[in-house]
């Protein structure tokens, strides 16, 4: 089968901070060429160019009805390799071929005039995207009705807020059809709810089978729409293969392989210093938790002055700093109840199945069931929960879906002047 998008050996190269003439003239070309030796000898005979790769030798084929995710992070190149499908911009070097009917939705709202109504944008953002008439009205109630606008369609769009003229740009995008669909962040577009509305057209237009080429830092959105993703990286395709396989590899670009996060170690000058240290082991190691399997949070604790009514909790925060869950420990016969020392609490959690997205830590150290707070500790140990090896059916959700823990396993690994020879007590 013939592939409807063919990129082979695709490379684009950027100066910096200089501008380049559209149209240059003959007196500026006569000016460049005498200017040159003088510009040589003001760079030291350093004959390199102030430039930067944006692409470099990037080669994929994406096959008829195929919708394939593109993830990166930012300035990795994801943006200039759709301007050069879309062709908004040309190449440096390496070929681009394509086969058919190709719409591309880079920036919404592209083609909008702010003094001409909704029903007048409609029609001229329509012709820019290369609908007919014909089918704009065909298609309008349809179109009108997915923006939620029918109220203000007659009027202006400067009146309009920020969320409504996006959401009418993105209608009338999403209502094309052509054979590919080249789509960049449109899911940043709205509140939640527009959000899902827009997952769910992009999942139509994937269903009816057209082929879609699709960037999002969503990497939910991502898995749900695409079977087949490219890493980008500095500007180079480093992975071109399953979706789970690819937002592995993007998780470990971004922590670089380090053990970064997930961890934390509290400043010895701080008084009263309860919480020493705290860590989450993910099933990565690398600050990156894959959905389902099992996680540890383990927590270092000093005690000076024990008491039989001293609580440990913690919390999981998630990226809108609204706690997700709550753990407690109650247990009066607990050795840091009774005794002065540093002891070290686990908690285990066989199958971790929060929604995807990124975590904190908050812990607490309270007296008499939370009544007297002794100490608070926000913002430590930051992972991420990722759909990791999952099959694409197991994790087709939507955002605000129920959290699923199984039951925690405390432990308390009895008393130690740090987290060296202690003895492991299951409680």
């Amino acid at each position: 089968m013939r592939p409807i998008i063919k990129v082979e050996n695709l490379s684009k190269q950027y100066r910096i901070g200089a501008r380049q003439a559209s149209f240059p003239t003959l007196r500026d070309s006569i000016a460049e060429t005498l200017r040159a030796p003088f510009d040589w000898l003001r760079r030291n005979g350093n004959h390199e160019d102030n430039t930067i790769w944006a692409l470099k030798d990037v080669s994929f084929e994406v096959k008829p009805g195929e919708v394939v995710g593109v993830i990166g992070r930012n300035g990795a190149g994801k943006s200039t390799l759709l301007k050069i499908l879309s062709r908004i911009t040309e190449p440096t070097t390496g070929q681009v071929d394509l086969y058919g009917r190709v719409a591309s939705l880079l920036e919404v709202g592209t083609g909008f005039h702010v003094e001409l109504s909704g029903r007048e944008n409609i029609y001229l953002n329509g012709a820019i995207l290369g609908m007919k008439r014909s089918e704009i009205d065909r298609k309008f109630d349809e179109i009108v009705t997915f923006a939620e606008s029918e109220k203000f369609i007659d009027t202006p769009v400067k009146h309009y807020s920020s969320g409504m003229y996006l959401r009418l740009a993105f209608a009338v995008a999403a209502h094309l059809e052509p054979e590919a669909l080249i789509v960049d962040e449109v899911l940043a577009v709205g509140d939640t709810e527009f959000q899902k509305k827009c997952l769910g057209k992009m999942n139509d237009v994937a269903s009816t089978g057209r082929t879609v080429l699709f960037v999002s830092h969503n990497m939910q959105a991502i898995a749900q729409l695409a079977r087949r993703s490219i890493v980008m990286h500095k500007g180079q395709c480093v992975f071109d293969g399953g979706t789970s396989e690819a937002i592995s590899t993007y998780n470990k670009l971004q922590s670089n392989g380090l053990d970064v996060g997930a961890s934390y170690r509290a400043d010895s000058a701080i008084t009263p210093n309860y919480l020493a240290w705290a860590t989450a082991h993910t099933s990565e190691g690398n600050g990156v938790h894959n959905w389902g399997q099992p996680i540890t949070f383990e927590f270092g604790l000093k005690i000076e002055q024990p008491k039989r009514s001293i609580c440990f909790s913690f919390q999981i925060i998630n990226s809108l700093q609204q706690p997700v869950c709550h753990f407690w420990l109650f247990d009066g016969e607990l050795p840091y109840r009774k005794q002065e020392g540093t002891f070290i609490l686990k908690c285990s959690l066989p199958k971790f199945r929060l929604y995807m997205g990124e975590y904190t830590l908050r812990t607490w150290l309270s007296e008499s069931m939370g009544r007297t707070l002794l100490d608070r500790t926000d913002g430590i140990c930051p992972f991420e929960v990722t759909m990791g090896g999952m099959v694409r059916s197991e994790y087709e959700w939507e955002p605000g879906s129920c959290i699923y823990i199984d039951d925690a396993i405390w432990e308390e690994v009895g008393e130690g002047k740090g987290s060296d020879d202690v003895a492991k007590i299951l409680v």
